[in-house]
């Protein structure tokens, strides 16, 4: 009886560690592809803003409004859940690489308004934040969804006030929104961790789980992105 008891906990030891092997996989594919597309991002950012040709040619003209735009349609018409669920995980990987791309030309304005030494700064000081904060939604116990459905609101408050001040240009509308931008962002990244996290699975396979490693790469890679840019003009030393 004991043997068999003792054979039955070994079971279950085995597949706890089966499990945590294939989540702790599974996590470091999300934040792999989350950096691949930072990395896209900065690259992107620094060649068309230190290639006059091409800036002047976006930034001068009306394509501008293209270019701030872009990534928004972009995320809402072409990854929406119904279209990646119909997609190989390879085109799901494709798609973020566009959207990198396309939020990369959007970023380039922050290499000529900021210093490059403040651009470095702030980054290390988000990759710093971002790591904590993520660090936290995957370890913590305590349930963060309310969390996240309370910051998805400030989220939506976030999108309407930007677009209203591109038109205002008010500073003290652009400072307050960047101070509530870094609290929303910091609160996404630690539920969209917990949300990743528990949304894995060994059994809906490997495509399945790898579309889904893309999509909350893409989840971490916006909250990255937006607390960097809120944090930069907080922080960033201007040209």
């Amino acid at each position: 009886m004991f043997d068999k008891r003792n054979e039955n906990l070994d079971l279950n030891y085995a597949g706890e560690k089966s499990i945590d092997l294939g989540l702790q996989a599974h996590m470091r594919k999300v934040y792999n592809v989350m950096v691949i597309g930072l990395a896209i991002t900065g690259i992107v950012a620094y060649v068309v803003a230190n290639t006059e040709a091409i800036f002047n040619l976006i930034f001068g003209t009306p394509l501008q409004w293209v270019a701030i735009f872009a990534p928004l349609a972009f995320l809402w018409l072409g990854m929406t859940p119904n279209r990646i669920a119909k997609m190989t995980p390879m085109a799901v990987g494709v798609m973020f690489v566009i959207f990198a791309s396309i939020f990369g030309i959007s970023l380039a304005t922050i290499f000529k308004v900021y210093s490059g030494d403040s651009i470095a700064r702030v980054f290390f000081i988000t990759a710093g934040m971002f790591a904590g904060i993520s660090i936290y939604g995957y370890t913590t116990k305590k349930d963060l969804s309310g969390v996240g459905s309370f910051m998805i609101m400030g989220l939506i408050g976030i999108i309407i006030a930007a677009i209203v001040n591109i038109f205002l240009q008010s500073e003290m509308m652009y400072f307050v929104i960047s101070v509530i931008g870094v609290i929303v962002f910091t609160g996404l990244t630690a539920w969209d961790t917990q949300r990743i996290k528990e949304s894995y699975s060994a059994s809906y396979g490997h495509d399945a789980n790898t579309k889904m490693a893309v999509m909350g790469a893409l989840s971490l890679y916006l909250n990255f992105i937006l607390l960097f840019q809120h944090l930069l003009s907080l922080l960033g030393s201007r040209e």
